[in-house]
């Protein structure tokens, strides 16, 4: 690491923060590629699992950690600052996320906007009334839920929106049925910013969130498959509000990432000092520190590539599994050769120099 890049404002930096989003970002490469690549009959096998085990809990420590780095940010600027340059971010995420929307219908980054743009508004707020707008923001889902049809707009079979295009479509899909709507998702920005306000420095703090947050972990899975089994004797359909998958996101679900989130934290956190020593760590927050670029990379370079050679639709788990470690690992050694010259990623620097 070169000196130029240890400057007063990084030499306190959690860099396991950086490891966790590296983690994250794994996550969602394998998710996303087991989406696009197997075949639409394919049967269950030990690699769809582990993609399973990635879906919808990736994506949620992504935002949980978003919400983390939002409340460092903020102890270290103004408030007013942030508000702008937030603000200008999120404009910024919006139009990356609309653009990546054209090629990958399941994009996260557009949300991502709103989400800034509304949790910015909750940096201040005392830890009480950000709890209070969690459990506001999920009960409000499922009364949503209730109310509305939950399938409108979308073709299961095929996957997509047919109206996401349209003002009406766009923001129902927005903040009620779309991949990652902002209700409830906001609310693991919120718990974001909430664990921000912990002294995630501190060995206790790294422990009790791993250990808390695996507990919960286990516990909410169980009880959701003890849930799920015993209502769906009665009623198959209100078994739906106890399911952990993300979609829809109910509030076992939007538990269970939170409590994911936490442990992937948390051990992140605990094994930065390890890693360091054993001068390994600057390989995964090499590529940390780039997510926003590794993420679109992923979908126009990797499914890209994907789709020249054949790829999509036809493959197996394993081989959707392979093709997504072998993007990571190649991720990994572009990440750490550019920021042997670079500060930030290609995207975090354009976003830098338009927002600030």
């Amino acid at each position: 690491m070169s000196d130029e890049r240890l400057k007063p404002k990084d030499q306190n930096r959690l860099e396991g923060i950086d490891l966790a989003r590296f983690v994250a970002l794994v996550g969602m490469v394998i998710v996303n590629f087991n989406v696009v690549m197997i075949e639409p009959e394919a049967g269950k096998t030990f690699s769809s699992q582990i993609a399973e085990s990635f879906q919808g809990r990736a994506a949620a420590t992504f935002v949980v950690l978003a919400g983390v780095g939002l409340g460092l940010g903020t102890k270290r600027h103004a408030w007013n600052q942030t508000l702008k340059v937030t603000l200008k971010r999120a404009t910024f995420l919006l139009v990356v996320g609309l653009l990546n929307s054209l090629i990958f219908e399941a994009d996260i980054i557009h949300y991502y906007a709103f989400y800034f743009l509304f949790g910015v508004l909750f940096l201040r707020a005392p830890g009480w009334l950000l709890a209070l707008s969690i459990v506001g923001l999920i009960t409000s889902f499922v009364g949503m839920v209730l109310f509305f049809d939950y399938d409108t707009g979308w073709n299961w079979q095929t996957y997509t929106y047919h109206d996401f295009w349209t003002l009406k479509g766009f923001v129902r899909n927005l903040f009620f049925n779309g991949w990652h709507p902002v209700i409830p998702w906001l609310a693991f920005l919120l718990f974001g910013i909430l664990l921000s306000r912990l002294n995630l420095g501190s060995r206790s703090v790294q422990l009790k969130l791993l250990i808390g947050g695996t507990a919960a972990f286990a516990l909410i899975s169980i009880g959701s498959s003890w849930l799920m089994k015993t209502v769906g004797t009665m009623d198959a359909e209100a078994a739906i509000l106890f399911t952990t998958a993300p979609v829809p996101p109910m509030p076992l679900y939007m538990l269970a990432g939170s409590s994911v989130a936490c442990a992937v934290i948390g051990l992140c956190l605990l094994l930065e000092t390890s890693l360091k020593k054993a001068h390994l760590l600057n390989i995964f927050t090499a590529a940390g520190r780039q997510t926003l670029t590794l993420y679109i990379a992923h979908i126009i370079i990797g499914m890209g590539t994907l789709d020249a050679l054949g790829m999509l639709g036809t493959q197996t788990a394993q081989a959707s599994l392979q093709a997504a470690l072998v993007f990571c690992i190649l991720a990994t050694i572009y990440a750490v050769i550019w920021m042997r010259f670079f500060k930030h990623g290609p995207l975090e620097l354009l976003m830098r120099k338009v927002a600030g």
